[in-house]
């Protein structure tokens, strides 16, 4: 087995990352990534400090030599893609000589504002906060802007890993709409398209499942066959906060693939940027 995206102490994460080394080696894993959280050029208490950034990778990269006859370390980051506001990914990842890069989108930005609709978090009211006084409300109108900015972050920063696509599904919670209304499987499929074209890896995130913040995997189980119908090579992902969670719900989500036709799970067709 394997896992690409883990959050240690240097982000949000819970933990130092040889416990995760540790754990990965335990449940026999082959490979093991990290994927902090890039910083972002504003306040937050997620992403890796810039000060910290140059510590978060010579650390992998020790573990990597470390435990290079046991397991293949990777160095990566989670990116956030906000117009206007990010740095570009492979200038960052060719500074930090990342061995791959997963980009996401946390912040959806409304430019006529300049303010950010926060989609993720751990609580649902911060959700609907931004969407009352970023978005006025008008959750049709910030959905489309959520999937716009994944596209464009798709056609602009070559990530190799799409991270959860439909996150924006998670504290939307079946409130405002369906993922089965015409405008937002339109959304969706079109997004997907984007990935096929650019020849992204998309990951099938667990997370929302394990934490009980979902009732689906990310992206949605409705999505499955339109996945396998463009070919797009996938990754399971747990989204690890905490070493326990690095394997979490694979199994199942293994099982659930293949019985939709999936034959290539794991993909390791990832830049290096040396």
């Amino acid at each position: 087995m394997y896992c690409y995206h883990t959050h240690t102490y240097f982000c949000d994460g819970t933990s130092a990352p040889e416990l995760y080394v540790k754990n990965a080696l335990q449940l026999h894993f082959y490979s093991l990534g990290f994927s902090g959280h890039a910083p972002v050029p504003f306040a937050n208490n997620f992403a890796i400090p810039n000060e910290k950034l140059i510590s978060y990778c010579e650390e992998i990269n020790s573990l990597k030599s470390k435990y290079q006859n046991k397991l293949s370390i990777l160095l990566g980051l989670e990116m956030d893609y906000i117009p206007g506001v990010s740095k570009p990914f492979e200038e960052l990842a060719r500074e930090c000589h990342l061995d791959y890069t997963i980009g996401s989108v946390h912040f959806v930005r409304n430019v006529a504002k300049e303010e950010l609709w926060f989609i993720d978090g751990p609580k649902r009211e911060i959700w609907d906060k931004g969407l009352e006084e970023v978005m006025e409300g008008d959750v049709k109108w910030g959905v489309n802007l959520y999937y716009r900015q994944i596209q464009e972050m798709i056609e602009r920063e070559k990530t190799d890993i799409v991270g959860h696509l439909d996150k924006i599904m998670m504290y939307n919670a079946h409130r405002y709409f369906s993922e089965n209304e015409p405008w937002y499987r339109y959304l969706v499929i079109e997004t997907l398209m984007k990935v096929q074209q650019c020849g992204a890896i998309l990951e099938i995130n667990t997370r929302g499942l394990y934490k009980k913040l979902s009732d689906q995997l990310f992206p949605s189980e409705t999505f499955l066959p339109v996945i396998k119908e463009l070919g797009i090579p996938v990754v399971i992902s747990a989204d690890a906060h905490h070493p326990s969670e690095i394997g979490l719900l694979f199994s199942q989500t293994l099982d659930l693939l293949l019985s939709k036709g999936f034959e290539e799970i794991n993909h390791k067709g990832f830049k290096c940027y040396n």
